[in-house]
């Protein structure tokens, strides 16, 4: 699909395929892929990207047997926004979902972290886009305990949440203890 060896060359670079010794501390945030470009230039290989994204989602909905998450994380006014709006200015809106995750209402305090992000998945032949994702969930909770507080969880579970100690929760549900059961 992709025709351009210039693009594969820079897609490359980024993509990992083994996450075993892969530290983001260790990735340089300026690195520019070695692309020395006028502001031009930089906007013509952005179009270059839009239209391989639109040719990529046009395969993706007629397929309709994957879905492509694209997960946003960064502190306030990083950008996210702004790279959501150009990286996806070409795409279908149709067939994309943007879900923007802010501070947990009553109602998604009330289940485990990841309910209000599983709701939010995208369906086969769409795109979601969730701008924040569960990785602040989880470390906002060992930062500021208080926000655990208002959770109602039992006090061994908390506990577990926070990283001290506790319970054995389920990936899924945070203060129900996991259970198999087999029907014949």
């Amino acid at each position: 699909m992709i025709k351009s060896k210039r693009v594969q060359k820079i897609l490359d670079r980024y993509r990992i395929t083994d996450g075993k010794g892969f530290r983001l501390a260790d990735q340089d945030p300026s690195d520019t892929a070695g692309l020395d470009l006028d502001k031009d230039a930089a906007k013509s290989l952005l179009q270059d990207g839009i239209a391989l994204l639109k040719q990529a989602q046009d395969m993706l909905y007629a397929q309709d047997r994957w879905a492509v998450l694209c997960l946003f994380q960064a502190m306030d006014a990083a950008g996210k926004d702004g790279a959501i709006k150009h990286v996806f200015s070409g795409v279908n809106p149709q067939g994309v979902k943007v879900d923007s995750f802010k501070a947990p209402s009553a109602t998604e305090r009330d289940h485990d972290f990841l309910w209000r992000h599983i709701l939010a998945m995208p369906r086969r032949g769409e795109i979601g886009i969730h701008n924040r994702s569960w990785y602040e969930e989880v470390l906002v909770a060992r930062v500021h305990p208080e926000i655990l507080a208002g959770q109602d969880l039992p006090p061994s579970c908390a506990a577990r949440r926070s990283g001290t100690s506790g319970c054995r929760t389920s990936p899924i549900s945070r203060a129900i203890w996991p259970v198999r059961a087999w029907w014949c």
